[in-house]
């Protein structure tokens, strides 16, 4: 029966502090959001297996995600913060010619641009796009050529 009421407090409890938080599409997840659902998840299993009390769990996930809505305000409102906590967004391919150095860096491969190309413009060769850029949120946009 414990375990049925700790599962029963911890959902309710994440349930209402998510919700509080905000409403993000996990399209839009940052490297932070992605890093607090890991946390909270082994916060979350936790105190679900008795291997921590509920309330050290329930005080983590709180400061966790009013974190992530500090960060998400300070983004908002100073670019640079933006930035140094998001990135930006990157060109890594320039009217058919792959930047190579970005690629490696970024370990993005030829095979990721054109499966993008492919996807969301119906490209089939890299000579048909005019820019690829890798989003801060590590998505691959395509610009055609032709198109500016």
């Amino acid at each position: 029966m414990e375990l049925i009421l700790r599962a029963f407090f911890i959902y309710l409890f994440i349930l209402l502090i998510f919700r509080m938080a905000g409403k993000r599409t996990l399209s839009q997840l940052t490297t932070f959001d992605f890093i607090l659902l890991l946390v909270v998840g082994e916060a979350t299993q936790q105190a679900l297996l008795n291997d921590g009390s509920i309330t050290e769990a329930l005080l983590l996930i709180g400061t966790l995600v009013t974190l992530d809505v500090i960060f998400a305000f300070f983004s908002e409102r100073w670019p640079l913060f933006d930035k140094i906590a998001n990135g930006v967004p990157l060109i890594i391919l320039k009217n058919g010619n792959p930047l190579i150095e970005r690629m490696e860096k970024e370990n993005i491969e030829m095979g990721d641009i054109l499966e993008a190309a492919r996807k969301k413009q119906g490209l089939e060769s890299i000579e048909q796009i005019k820019y690829a850029v890798l989003e801060k949120d590590g998505k691959i946009s395509i610009i055609p050529k032709g198109k500016e």
